[in-house]
């Protein structure tokens, strides 16, 4: 075994996760002098909570966040190893911090954005066409909750045919991170689903997106 090569693994995985587990929505509440995204909502620290919190344009800045956490690891991995294996190692550590992060009591987002972020390195056109799948799927039931599961099963789908079609060209490693990953970020919809079948969920406000002000 190469304990160099062993050693630097095991060192970018661990920065992964506390990469991801920066809670960008409670330090851009804090930053801005806002509310805190766990005060409302799910009580999550992601996306939607900081949209409900902060606004439209800081919420941004959240999610920008909260990209860049999944897709800098992964990114580091392939410049460092050229090792698929540690990529999606890292993909999968960053995504854990997103939802359980150390910073904030192991608790976190749902690790969707961070996801993305992860699979805009490993495969940009999963992201491209379920992004749309995501957005679509909001629009017509406002459950943000709904498109972001539908959302990962759809990149799960594309990176499975991606790498059928490759024929052996693709690392096998980048279809298992897809299912990996979209198992995290269903399990941690796990309250979500459940509502879902009761018919309890929370439908997600769209005239959010057009304050900046959430108050307003």
């Amino acid at each position: 075994m190469d304990w160099t090569f062993a050693a630097v693994a095991a060192a970018l995985v661990v920065v992964a996760y506390v990469v991801g587990s920066i809670p960008f929505g409670v330090l851009v509440a804090a930053w801005s002098g806002g509310p805190d995204p766990r005060t409302v909502g799910s009580g999550r620290t992601g996306g939607t909570n900081a949209l409900r919190a902060l606004g439209r344009k800081l919420a941004l800045l959240v999610v920008t966040g909260d990209v860049l956490k999944g897709a800098l690891p992964v990114l580091a991995a392939r410049l460092l190893t050229g090792e698929a294996g540690v990529e999606v190692a890292c993909g999968v550590a960053a995504v854990v911090g997103a939802s359980r992060s150390m910073f904030v009591g192991f608790k976190g987002g749902r690790g969707v954005g961070t996801g993305v972020g992860t699979m805009l390195v490993i495969q940009p056109l999963a992201v491209a066409i379920a992004a749309p799948v995501f957005v679509v799927v909001i629009a017509i039931t406002r459950y943000v909750s709904l498109g972001s599961l539908l959302g990962s099963a759809a990149m799960v789908l594309v990176v499975g045919i991606w790498w059928l079609a490759a024929n052996g060209t693709v690392p096998w490693e980048y279809p298992l991170y897809a299912t990996v990953g979209a198992a995290l970020v269903w399990l941690a919809h796990t309250d979500n689903i459940e509502r879902l079948i009761r018919g309890t969920e929370r439908k997600f406000d769209l005239e959010l997106l057009a304050r900046d002000d959430p108050s307003g």
